[in-house]
């Protein structure tokens, strides 16, 4: 049956944007504002301060990888950072590799650290479905696949992006894997770990063009319609047909990427024509799905 975490991954289409290797000593700290791109870190060796805004700040060790799908602002330092306004010393000692703090310290650090993208429209929407931070201790498999995408990332191999990108799909989903359970935060993680809620999201997503209702997918899941909304609200996130839309209308659009017509999108994301799969993707979207098709093709 279909496997929601991994179609919602290869749906958000990561790239790497940056890879390097960096290592820090004595006092020292770095702060970055980005626009919401995602971000992740593997400590290799000692210990850092990482700050994310809105957060208590987490103490990483040797092993930990912090994955953030989507960061606005936040910190690293040392775990005495410098005064605030300190001039800040960072030296780039080869191409992707940095030394942060003062050069002839001995390293107290030494990280691993990506940034990547997301190319899909409906990013938004399937972010929102993951956890906000995922951290996790001791994952060889983790660092394993970081340090791989670091060193692809320096050499000038054939093939170099593709494999990049694999590199980068695959440390998602382990990430994600390994940060599952009723323990994560409420979104697609939580509704897998859930033994009555699992068999539903993976039916919705293995068949989006079959007819649903709040009723049938309760009834699928045998319990009563209220029991099953409440539920599934609580550990998902979002409303049952708030979700089966949200993700009919992220296919919609990756098939309309692909320049499928419109009638066979409707069925295959389940409305009854192409005049209905119309008006609910102009309401969900902002704009008709020819209109979109044609932006996308330019973009």
């Amino acid at each position: 049956m279909t496997d929601p975490v991994a179609e919602l991954v290869s749906l958000l289409k990561p790239t790497p944007s940056i890879s390097k290797l960096v290592s820090g000593g004595g006092q020292w700290l770095v702060e970055r504002r980005e626009l919401g791109s995602p971000f992740y870190c593997a400590i290799a060796e000692g210990r850092c301060l990482m700050t994310i805004m809105g957060r208590e700040p987490m103490v990483l060790t040797t092993g930990d990888f912090v994955l953030v799908p989507e960061i606005f602002s936040f910190t690293m330092s040392s775990l005495e950072p410098p005064p605030r306004g300190a001039l800040a010393q960072r030296l780039e000692t080869s191409p992707g590799v940095f030394r942060l703090g003062d050069p002839d310290a001995p390293p107290e650090v030494v990280a691993m650290i990506g940034h990547c993208a997301f190319g899909s429209d409906e990013k938004t929407l399937l972010v929102s479905l993951l956890p906000e931070v995922i951290h996790i201790s001791g994952e060889e498999r983790l660092m394993l696949l970081v340090r791989m995408i670091n060193e692809e990332t320096r050499a000038d191999r054939t093939a170099r992006d593709m494999v990049l990108r694999r590199l980068l799909e695959v440390l998602l989903i382990e990430a994600l894997r390994s940060a599952g359970g009723a323990a994560a935060a409420p979104g697609l993680l939580r509704g897998m770990a859930d033994p009555l809620l699992a068999p539903t999201l993976r039916r919705i997503h293995a068949d989006p063009g079959r007819s649903m209702t709040v009723e049938g997918l309760a009834q699928d899941a045998a319990m009563s319609r209220s029991t099953f909304f409440d539920r599934f609200r609580r550990e998902v996130g979002v409303a049952p047909m708030e979700y089966a839309t949200g993700w009919r209308m992220a296919l919609a659009k990756e098939l309309l990427r692909k320049d499928v017509a419109t009638a066979e999108i409707a069925q295959r994301v389940g409305y009854g024509s192409a005049s209905a799969f119309s008006v609910a993707f102009t309401r969900h979207v902002g704009k008709p799905p020819g209109a979109y098709a044609k932006g996308a093709a330019h973009g």
